[in-house]
């Protein structure tokens, strides 16, 4: 089904192929010859064609995150990959290939046009986030099972779809199956459906159609609350805090405790474990509360932060950019004297000015950065400060109520090592009227292995205990210490990128001045 390239070596999307797709597509004339010289970002460029050149392996595209419209048709590609970076895409073309999954588009959350027309394609999968999805063409491809367009029923914008080509559309009912499956459809293979299409198709599939709906409607309240429940523990775990709103941190501590579930026959025992768990709940409660008002107050905290930094960079650039235009009315104005200026001497002297015009707005800039620098350099202190006392003050609070965990732990041990000590005697002396499994019978051979029994247990629950307090502690001051490590290098990345404009705009205005010059210096000679 896709065309065969016999005589051409396949090819890889690489720096070069994409380095010239680019000065191709770009602009031509006078604003093509500028893009050329100072060069295109690829985060820049909007749309790209690499069609016919036959690629093999698509590589390389990570950096065009500003894409919207892309052209890979008429190649060899057997794979969709390569294109998760390619956010803000909305058009894709991926027809005339030899591509035999639908594969690796998730990421492109925004894509409304998708064609994978004339590939070997046998089923429609793998696209459940695309529900911007308007348009598909996923004619001549392989697709036999007609069931197989339902899956297309969650894309509520979809209007038209092509599927001409595929086997499924010799089915005897295939126009109006998916008339009626996708009511929201207006163009099939090419055709409006028509209103005769539509009464047909409901006619046919009204009971059909009406269960569907029925178990659809269920399937997404069983999606919405799991969602629900994910992004609920979600929160649990930024707020670092999560399985301590309930029993969850006692039922690990007695999970794999074999002595306990032992030890629970005892008489009292149980009575003790309701009122241990009762308290260890409640101690778990006031944790998982803390810790989510704490999570909001870092919340706000660092968006109070990212929301000051944004400011002085704005108010920084603004008068930046006030500097950057009063200089540019005077460079037009120098050039268009240098223009007109016949005498070399006085030439010269209008060179040395502009030239000293240019380091003064070099070193306008400069001061502005360096003034931000220090700007930005306090209100990150401030907040490292800031943050980092919200984060100990509430780690204090964290230990202390671990410490009462333990003391609890503690407690509850000295009573269950009575109960058990008092068990032991009643059995020696025969009082013992309580039946008990023969397993825990063995623990009162003597006093020695049931004191080892219950001090396992007790060990077993410290340790349950100080490693979830462990991991709590580790991972707040993990994310602390990666924020503002994320913070210094942005900031760091930011003023080198800064101070690069700023030495590479005078470069160019110099560089422009030197090319003015070259070229008026024979008319000033008289040549």
């Amino acid at each position: 089904m896709s065309r065969l390239h016999d005589t051409i070596e396949p090819s890889v999307v690489n720096e070069e192929m994409l380095q010239k797709a680019i000065v191709e597509q770009g602009p031509q004339g006078p604003a093509g010859r500028i893009a050329k010289e100072e060069g295109i970002e690829f985060d820049e460029v909007t749309q790209l064609r690499l069609e016919f050149l036959n690629i093999l392996k698509i590589d390389h595209l990570w950096q065009f995150t500003a894409l919207t419209k892309l052209q890979l048709d008429n190649n060899i590609i057997e794979k969709i990959e390569g294109l998760d970076s390619l956010v803000s895409l909305v058009w894709l073309d991926l027809s005339f290939n030899n591509i035999e999954k639908i594969e690796g588009l998730d990421k492109l959350v925004n894509l409304q046009d998708l064609s994978l027309f004339n590939n070997r394609i046998s089923v429609i999968e793998n696209i459940e986030t695309l529900l911007s999805l308007q348009i598909l063409s996923i004619g001549n491809n392989f697709i036999s099972e007609l069931d197989n367009v339902l899956y297309l029923r969650r894309f509520k914008d979809l209007r038209t779809l092509n599927l001409a080509g595929n086997p499924l559309c010799k089915e005897e009912n295939y126009t109006i199956f998916i008339a009626a499956y996708l009511p929201d459809l207006v163009y099939l293979d090419y055709r409006l459906l028509d209103e005769k299409t539509r009464e047909a198709a409901f006619a046919k599939y009204q009971y059909a159609i009406e269960e569907k709906k029925h178990n659809e409607a269920q399937e997404q309240k069983a999606k919405d609350e799991k969602k629900k429940i994910e992004e609920e523990l979600q929160l649990h775990k930024d707020a670092f805090v999560e399985y301590l709103n309930g029993s969850y941190l006692f039922e690990s501590m007695f999970a794999d405790d074999a002595e306990a579930t032992k030890l629970a026959h005892l008489p009292g025992v149980p009575t003790l474990l309701e009122s241990f768990k009762n308290q260890l709940v409640n101690l778990c409660t006031q944790l998982f509360e803390a810790g989510l008002a704490q999570h909001w107050r870092r919340h706000n905290e660092v968006d109070t932060f990212f929301s000051c930094y944004r400011e002085a960079v704005i108010d920084n650039q603004d008068r930046a950019a006030k500097l950057g235009a009063e200089f540019e009315i005077v460079r037009r104005q120098r050039v268009n004297e240098m223009h007109q200026m016949a005498d070399s001497v006085m030439l010269d002297a209008l060179v040395d000015q502009h030239n000293e015009e240019i380091s003064q707005l070099y070193e306008g800039l400069m001061t502005l950065e360096l003034q931000l620098v220090d700007q930005l350099e306090d209100i990150i202190k401030d907040f490292e400060r800031n943050i980092s006392d919200m984060i100990a003050a509430f780690l204090e609070h964290v230990q202390g109520i671990f410490a009462q965990c333990r003391d609890l732990e503690n407690h509850h041990h000295e009573k269950l090592l009575e109960i058990a000590v008092a068990t032991l005697e009643r059995i020696a002396k025969n009082e013992m009227e309580e039946d008990m499994p023969d397993e825990v019978r063995m623990l009162f051979v003597d006093k020695d292995t049931v004191t080892n029994a219950v001090s396992a247990s007790h060990d077993n629950h410290l340790l349950k205990i100080d490693n979830r307090e462990d991991a709590l502690v580790t991972r707040i001051n993990a994310w602390l210490s990666a924020l503002m490590k994320t913070i210094h290098a942005n900031e760091g990345s930011r003023n080198r990128k800064r101070i690069s404009e700023i030495l590479n705009y005078a470069d160019y205005v110099r560089e422009q001045i030197e090319i003015l010059l070259s070229n008026e210096q024979p008319l000033i000679n008289g040549q």
